[in-house]
């Protein structure tokens, strides 16, 4: 390879490194999938992507199509979380009692994400829809430079990824284990014979070992006796 060459590809992997594409690292919910008709504990990530500026506000927007009735934030040293909510035209249920306002979305402000940091937000909220969805939750990032970035973006089903993807939180109910298969008949017939002579055998074998216990023994003596000639008894040669 030429030094020009070579030069570019040098430059090339310092600016990716210095100036990393805004596609790795963007505002996020997480975990991103929950148990749908109850509560959910999530968190909202927050990079900061700036080499000279910091972030000092994060505005979530909560769905539209579907409002909390309970919603809890986690304290954040430094943050201040306010929570904006309305009267939806019928109650929201929140656990058993009936609510008479709806989280519409929460601001956090007072802090500083500094370059090269994240902060992760702390949100409980409920109840989930009981049917399987997707949430979006958008949300808009101030630095302290002025500069507003928007991730709003829908992913759309197949499409590609957007450049501001919107933090989405998939409402889906865990997969069922699939129950063992039962054994087919004709090896559940060769397991039963083939336990049953393990048995039997099992059996023969206790039964011989106690026939052999339960056989005299002719005394040590006796057998000298029969093996030694007397005194007086002729030796045969």
């Amino acid at each position: 390879m030429s030094r020009p060459g070579s030069a570019l590809v040098v430059l090339a992997a310092f600016v990716i490194i210095l100036f990393p594409s805004t596609a790795s690292a963007h505002v996020t919910v997480s975990p991103g999938t929950a148990e749908p008709g109850g509560f959910a504990r999530v968190v909202f990530r927050v990079p900061n992507e700036r080499a000279d500026a910091s972030t000092t506000r994060l505005e979530v927007s909560f769905p539209a199509d579907h409002r909390f009735g309970s919603v809890s934030v986690q304290p954040v040293p430094g943050w201040t979380a306010t929570t904006s909510k309305e009267k939806p035209a019928t109650p929201a249920e929140s656990g058993e009692h009936a609510s008479g306002e709806v989280v519409t979305g929460i601001v956090w402000e007072g802090g500083a994400i500094q370059p090269g940091q994240f902060q992760e937000f702390g949100v409980s909220m409920g109840r989930l829809p009981k049917t399987n969805t997707k949430l979006v939750f958008k949300a808009v990032q101030t630095y302290s430079s002025g500069e507003v970035v928007r991730w709003i973006d829908v992913q759309q089903d197949g499409g590609p990824r957007p450049e501001h993807p919107a933090p989405t939180l998939s409402v889906a109910a865990a997969p069922v284990a699939a129950a063992p298969a039962a054994p087919a008949a004709g090896t559940d017939t060769l397991g039963r014979v083939l336990g049953g002579a393990g048995l039997l055998a099992g059996l023969i074998a206790l039964w011989l070992a106690v026939t052999a216990r339960r056989r005299p023994i002719a005394p040590a003596e006796s057998v000298a006796a029969q093996a030694e000639p007397t005194a007086n008894e002729p030796v045969r040669i």
